[in-house]
């Protein structure tokens, strides 16, 4: 994107064209994982139910059109690649405790 002629000042999303909720996010990571994770949701965090925003969702058609690009991973293989990284590269991740 940074190389191309026709994304100079434009505003480009890029990403999967799709949602996933986090609810759904944190069960794919916990079945690549082979762990049973429990999911502990804090009350004042909650989007309220009428905000502005209800779903998040990458459009990225003006980067297909612009720049012919579209996602080469899937979700999955984004997060197993992520994960793999992480496995081997412990020392570089500083954990945070809440």
């Amino acid at each position: 994107m940074a190389e191309s002629e026709s994304s100079v000042g434009e505003v480009i999303n890029i990403g999967s064209n799709f949602e996933v909720s986090m609810g759904d996010l944190a069960e794919k990571i916990s079945c690549l994982l082979n762990k049973k994770i429990s999911i502990v949701q804090d009350p004042s965090r909650v989007r309220p139910l009428k905000s502005e925003v209800q779903r998040l969702w990458c459009d990225n058609a003006k980067a297909k059109r612009l720049l012919n690009w579209k996602p080469e991973v899937s979700l999955e293989e984004g997060l197993q690649e992520t994960i793999e990284w992480m496995r081997e590269n412990k020392r570089l991740i500083k954990l945070v405790k809440c």
